[in-house]
C-alpha cells in the first residue's frame, strides 16, 4: 500500500516545497494538492460538505507552481493533482502544463481529475455548469492526443484545433496516469473511457465496495483490463490498520491521507502514521 498526503495548499499554511521535503523524509509516497482559481463572492452553489464553506477554499495557491516546488526539492516523492479542474483550463495549454511538470520532475506527475461542483466559478471561466462532463472528456482526449502524437488534432463540440505540435512531451509513456475523482456509478463509466486509476471518497461505506465491484465489471464489458485501472482512496478521517486492510481487500494500491492546516500539528500527523506505512509497505 502506498501512502500519499493531500494538503489544501494554502498562503498559510506549510508551504508545498517544504512539506515535500517532510514527506520524502518520512518515505510517504505522494503529494497531492487540489484546485480552485477563486470562489466567487455571490457564491449560490451549496458546497458539498453540507455546511459553510471552509476557510483554505478561498486561499489555495496553483497546483502546478506547488507541485513544481515541491519537485525542485524531492527526487522520488509522486507530484499529484487531487483534484485539477480541468473544465475550467484551456486543453492546449494544460497539456502543456502537465507534460513540462512531468518532464522537470523526471517521471512523477499523477494527473488528477475532475469535474468540480461550483457553478458560479465555473461560469467566471465560460463553462457551462450542464455541459462540464463533456468539456472534461473533450480536454482529456484532446490532451492525450496532443501527448502522444507528433501532429495532434481534435474535433469536438468544446474543444477543436487541426495538427498542431506541441512539445514537450510527457516523460512517462503514454502519458501521466490521468485519475478520475468522483463517486458516482455514472464516474465509472468515465474512468473506463478515458481514464487510468479512480479516486473515490472514504466517506462513501459500502457504496464503495460496491462501486468498486461494478468498477470492474465495466472494464470487463469495454474489453479493459480492470487491473489497469489502479484506486486510491481519499480518507477523510484518519484510518486504522483494519481500515486500511479493507481497502486493500477492495483492490486499493494508495491511501491518500488529509494533512492537518497547522505545519506543528502536520508534521506530528506524519509521523503518527509511521508505525502504520511500515506496516503496508510495498
Amino acid at each position: 500500500m502506498k501512502f500519499g498526503i493531500f494538503s489544501f495548499n494554502t498562503d498559510y499554511g506549510m508551504r508545498p516545497d517544504k512539506l515535500a521535503v517532510a514527506l520524502e523524509d518520512r518515505h510517504f509516497e505522494s503529494l497531492w494538492v487540489g484546485e480552485h482559481t477563486h470562489i466567487p463572492a455571490n457564491r449560490q452553489t451549496p458546497y458539498p460538505g453540507g455546511r459553510e464553506l471552509p476557510r483554505p477554499y478561498y486561499h489555495m495557491i496553483d497546483p502546478f507552481m506547488s507541485l513544481m516546488a515541491a519537485a525542485s526539492v524531492t527526487t522520488k516523492l509522486k507530484l499529484a493533482t487531487g483534484i485539477c479542474l480541468a473544465v475550467e483550463r484551456d486543453a492546449i495549454t494544460l497539456a502543456k502544463e502537465v507534460a513540462s511538470l512531468d518532464l522537470l520532475s523526471n517521471g512523477r506527475v499523477l494527473f488528477g481529475v475532475g469535474g468540480g461542483w461550483n457553478a458560479e466559478e465555473m461560469e467566471n471561466h465560460g463553462t457551462p455548469f450542464s455541459r462540464r462532463w463533456k468539456i472534461l472528456r473533450e480536454t482529456i482526449e484532446a490532451m492525450q492526443q496532443i501527448w502522444t502524437e507528433e501532429e495532434a488534432s481534435y474535433a469536438g463540440e468544446f474543444v477543436n484545433f487541426d495538427r498542431i505540435i506541441s512539445y514537450p512531451k510527457p516523460v512517462q509513456k503514454p502519458h501521466p496516469p490521468i485519475i478520475y475523482g468522483g463517486s458516482t456509478r455514472q464516474g465509472l463509466k468515465r474512468i473506463v473511457r478515458y481514464c487510468d486509476g479512480w479516486l473515490p471518497f472514504d466517506v462513501m461505506g459500502d457504496d464503495l465496495e460496491r462501486l468498486s465491484i461494478e468498477l470492474r465489471e465495466q472494464a470487463e464489458r469495454a474489453e479493459r483490463d480492470p487491473n489497469s485501472i489502479s484506486i486510491s482512496v481519499f480518507c477523510f478521517a484518519k484510518p486504522d490498520a483494519a481500515k486500511i486492510e479493507h481497502y486493500r481487500r477492495l483492490g486499493a494500491e494508495r491511501v491518500i491521507l488529509v494533512a492537518p492546516r497547522q505545519p506543528d500539528a502536520l508534521l506530528a500527523y506524519l509521523d503518527s502514521f509511521t508505525a502504520l506505512r511500515e506496516e503496508f509497505a510495498d
